[in-house]
Order: C-alpha cells, then sequence, then structure tokens
C-alpha cells in the first residue's frame, strides 16, 4: 500500500516521497524492508530509541512523536493513536463493514459476549468474536493472547472476518485496550459496561482513572446497555454520551429488570420483565451475577434490533461457558466447580452464587497473581475465608515473583476472619488435598485459572488445565514428573 495512501485520513507534518509499504509493526522486532515502524512509548521501552535502527534494516520510514532528525520521519501527535489508525487504514477499515458490539467491566466480560454471540448467531446472523478465551471467526477458533488484541492482529482478524461474511463482531474491551487506543477508529453499534471494582490498579493507579478509561468505549459507540447494580455503572448512565439503556437485578429503577430468580447447581431461571415485556428465561449457569450477566446480553440485543422472541430463545438455549462457574464432571458425592473469579469482588460473587445452593460445606482454593497489585491481596484473602467454610491457599500465575511471598501477603486476610485453611504452594497438590479432604455435598472451589490451561512460573508457561487435573487424581492417575513448558 503506497504511504499517501496509509496517511490520507490522518494528521501528520511530514512530507514524504509516494513509497510503497509492505507490512506495519509497532514492534522493532518485526521490522524487515518494506517496513513502516511506528515509534510508540511504552512502560518498559521507547520505540523512539531504535528508530534509527530500524531505517538500517530496511524500515520505509519511521512514524514518530518527536522530532528525532531522521531523514524518513513522519512527525504525528500521537503515535500511539496513529498506530491503530493505521492499523485500520492498512487493511481496508474492516471494523466499518462490520456491527460491531463491546463488553468492558471488570467482571463478566466473557460471559456477556459469549452470550450475545449465541443470541445473535441463533438469530440467523454470522458472528465472530474476540474476547480472553479465544477468538472465532463464525465456526473457526483461533488462540487468544490478550483479551483484546494489538492493533495490527485486531484489524487483521477483522479483515478475515470481513472476508467469512460475517455481520457482527463481539469483542471484550479491555481497560488497558482503552487506554491504549487499541480499538481507535473503530465505531460500536453497542458496548455494554458490567461493572467497576478493583482491579488492575498497578496499571491504571486509581478506580478513577480505571473508570476513566473503561468510560472511553462509550465516546465511540452509538449505544450504551449499562448495568444499573453497579455504582459506576450509575454515575456512568448520568455521563453517557450515547443513548443508553439499563438493566438491573435488584431494581425497579431500570429499564429491563430481572425478577423471581431461583438458582441450582445446573443453572438460574428468572422473569425478563421491562416495556411490557414478561418472559421466562432459563441459563446453564447459577448465581444472581450470571443472570446480570444475561441481562444485558438480552438487553443489548434488543439494542440491536434483534426481535425479543430471537433473544429469549437464545437465552434458553444457550450453553455454559467454559471455565465460568463450570461444574467438572466427577463420580463424587462432591461438587467440583471451577472459575476464572481473580479479583475480590469476582470472588465475592462466585461465593455469594454458591451460597445460594445451601451446600453443607464449601471448600475455596485460589492464589493471587504474580507481579500484579498487591494490595488486593488481603482483600482476597479476606472475602475468600469470610465465604467458604475451608481454605486451601495456594499458586495462581506466580510468575517471576516469589509464591510464598505473594502467600504471605495475602494471608492476613485469612487470618483475621479465623476460617481454617492449609496453604500448599504446589497447585497440583493443592487441589489433590482438597478433592481427598471433600466431604459429601461439599462444594470444591477452584478459583482464578478458570478457562485457563496453564500456568506462568518464573521459568516459563506450563500446561495445567484443573479440569483435566481433577479428573486425573480422582482416576487415581500419578503426579506426572514434569510438566511441559508450552511458551
Amino acid at each position: 500500500m503506497r504511504l499517501s495512501r496509509l496517511f490520507e485520513e490522518i494528521p501528520h507534518t511530514t512530507q514524504l516521497p509516494d513509497l510503497e509499504v509492505e507490512s506495519l509493526t509497532a514492534d522493532s522486532r518485526q521490522v524487515e524492508p518494506g517496513t513502516l515502524f511506528v515509534c510508540v512509548k511504552g512502560a518498559k521501552f521507547d520505540g523512539h530509541t531504535v528508530a534509527g535502527e530500524a531505517l538500517a534494516q530496511g524500515a520505509v520510514a519511521v512514524v514518530v512523536e518527536r522530532d528525532l532528525g531522521l531523514e524518513k520521519q513522519i512527525l504525528v501527535e500521537n503515535s500511539r493513536l496513529v498506530y491503530s489508525l493505521l492499523c485500520g487504514s492498512f487493511f481496508g477499515h474492516p471494523a466499518s463493514k462490520l456491527k460491531l458490539v463491546g463488553v468492558t467491566g471488570t467482571n463478566g466480560k466473557t460471559t456477556s459476549t459469549y452470550l450475545i454471540k449465541h443470541i445473535l448467531e441463533q438469530a440467523g446472523k454470522r458472528v465472530g468474536l474476540i474476547g480472553t478465551i479465544h477468538n472465532e471467526i463464525d465456526d473457526m477458533t483461533l488462540p487468544a493472547k490478550n483479551t483484546t488484541p494489538d492493533p495490527i492482529q485486531l484489524h487483521a482478524m477483522l479483515a478475515r472476518m470481513v472476508e467469512a461474511g460475517c455481520e457482527y463482531v463481539v469483542m471484550e474491551v479491555s481497560s488497558h485496550a482503552l487506554d491504549q487506543y487499541r480499538v481507535a477508529g473503530c465505531t460500536f453499534a453497542a458496548a455494554i459496561f458490567t461493572n467497576l471494582t478493583q482491579d488492575h490498579l498497578d496499571y491504571h493507579g486509581t478506580m478513577e482513572n480505571y473508570y476513566l478509561a473503561k468510560r472511553k468505549l462509550f465516546d465511540i459507540s452509538q449505544r450504551a446497555v449499562i448495568n444499573y447494580d453497579d455504582p459506576y455503572g450509575r454515575r456512568l448512565l448520568e455521563e453517557c454520551p450515547c443513548p443508553a439503556l439499563s438493566f438491573s437485578v435488584e431494581s425497579d429503577n431500570a429499564d429491563y429488570t430481572a425478577r423471581n430468580l431461583k438458582y441450582a447447581v445446573s443453572g438460574s431461571s428468572f422473569a425478563f420483565l421491562g416495556n411490557s415485556i414478561i418472559e421466562r428465561v432459563k441459563i446453564p449457569m447459577p448465581g444472581k451475577f450470571s443472570v446480570s450477566n444475561a441481562m444485558g446480553a438480552a438487553v443489548c440485543c434488543l439494542a440491536l434490533e434483534i426481535p425479543l422472541s430471537a433473544v429469549i430463545e437464545g437465552l434458553n438455549s444457550c450453553p455454559g461457558v467454559t471455565g465460568r462457574f463450570e461444574v467438572i464432571p466427577t463420580q463424587t458425592d462432591f461438587t467440583v466447580i471451577r472459575d476464572y473469579a481473580h479479583s475480590p469482588d469476582g470472588i465475592e460473587k462466585i461465593l455469594a452464587a454458591v451460597a445460594e445452593l445451601h451446600p453443607k460445606r464449601v471448600m475455596t482454593l485460589f492464589g493471587c497473581a504474580g507481579c500484579r497489585d498487591r494490595t488486593k491481596r488481603p482483600k482476597m484473602g479476606h472475602i475468600a475465608a469470610s465465604g467458604s467454610d475451608f481454605v486451601i491457599l495456594t499458586s495462581d500465575n506466580p510468575r517471576e515473583e516469589d509464591p510464598m511471598q505473594i502467600i504471605e501477603d495475602t494471608l492476613p486476610g485469612i487470618q483475621e476472619c479465623g476460617t481454617p485453611y492449609q496453604v500448599i504452594s504446589d497447585r497440583y497438590d493443592a487441589i489433590k488435598w482438597a478433592l481427598e479432604h471433600a466431604q459429601p455435598e461439599d462444594i470444591v472451589l477452584l478459583l482464578g485459572k478458570g478457562h485457563e490451561d496453564y500456568q506462568v512460573l518464573d521459568y516459563g508457561t506450563i500446561y495445567f488445565d484443573e479440569k483435566v487435573i481433577v479428573q486425573q487424581i480422582l482416576a487415581g492417575e500419578p503426579k506426572p514428573e514434569k510438566r511441559p513448558i508450552i511458551k
């Protein structure tokens, strides 16, 4: 693609010959002859420091935020923003050919996107999905690295979805992605706000910054669907720059409300009320938070003008979501559930949902992530201990951090509750201990990993699928001597 065409609608202050651009990147390791290199300043590395080297490696030009005195530089005000716009231009603006549906919030993004995709497909639409577990182009599944991909990956995927005949794309939109302009240049037909609770403060610093990052999605959306039960949701309703609908499982003040909620291990049922509507819904996911996610998905699809009958039929026929309040099949007299909950609010909601099932005991196994917000560790410990009869404290993804230090940071929250607990740093051993000590009618909760089939340790990422591990332990298989490093 010609350089002039790439920059056709992008402000810049430097005139360059009309060169041919064969590839585009903000990663200096991917520069090769014919590449346009965009210099982006990150938390640990500034691409401007290697702009000269990129040109020496054959880059057509470099896009910069400040004058580096280089012959082939294109000066822009915000290179991170421009990178996203360039990616859209490079692939022929695929986002403009699709109806984008975004979901943002601390918890509930993955479940909400899966529910929306299922409803749209049941209504006869061809749908792509971009999210935490994986990406889907119609019926083809692709691996996911980040909740919201890098701009070049995002627009490449959107282009493939256009080619596949997709009409809609449902995507999780993280606060990091919004703060880093990864979806700049995209317009969303509808966007959902699920909730906002403490998470990612190691990146955003304050809850206010976290909220403001999430709010950016609604500056580029045509319609908003907002959780009235969340305090930040009520604030967003007042500040929302686009038309908004609200949903609730607690208040009649919302546009749409869930009533007569009933829960079982097999799922939840409720009445969907709003705008002269009364419909019965049953979903295979227990808990009030699951009903909230279903409400948001339903209202979003109504906002997209999907017929009510198709929306209700879609909800009633939806399958469960991998790693989200997922009951692991066992031949035991106790129940094992795995979930991705890895924040104070996430754990609290899971435990509240489990309490509604009235088990004999709740045994909660969890750990806190390494190299992430340390302030939430004792809070997670306190919440886990408050809602459980027994806690097994173990490792999550310790990364480069000492697992025992993470445990030491978490323990005070557990100890102040007086709940019995066991510390087992090795997660496999912790799961084995929990299964061996579970009693009839107990619920064993495995929290933090959910859909993840890996664990990130200081020496690499190993294969670690808790669903498989539970079944192997119960079958009496020995612990593997060494788990393969997958990346």
